[in-house]
């Protein structure tokens, strides 16, 4: 559950918890509270196209948590740009090169000829 920093604090500095993340500062208890502490809350999560939005509320309607992320939508445009430059790559270094007939297998069969 949330807590204000001076508990968050004090619980670190009794040395009951530990750090988990840093962003968000997220602490973790050893043992369960004396108290029960747990409060009834709300999770909202907003699916869109271009955002997802996340909210979690109290029942008097307070934001605890809001936060929002966006979606890449230019993946298929940088993969197909990918494939253009990957492709000039190996084309711009046989571009005055004569053709190369004898590292087939057909070349090496009797008989067969082609042009040099």
């Amino acid at each position: 559950m949330p807590c204000s920093c001076v508990v968050a604090r004090l619980v670190l500095k009794e040395g009951k918890a530990k750090v988990v993340r840093r962003t968000p500062f997220t602490i973790k208890l050893f043992a369960e509270p004396e108290r029960a502490s747990t409060q009834p809350l709300t999770l909202g999560i907003d699916t869109g196209s271009t955002l997802i939005g996340s909210a979690v509320a109290d029942e008097q309607g307070k934001m605890l948590y809001l936060s929002e992320v966006e979606i890449r939508n230019d993946i298929a445009t940088t993969m197909k740009q990918r494939s253009k430059d990957r492709r000039k790559r190996r084309n711009r270094k046989t571009r005055y090169r004569p053709a190369r007939w004898h590292n087939r297998k057909n070349s090496r069969k009797s008989g067969v000829s082609h042009p040099r």
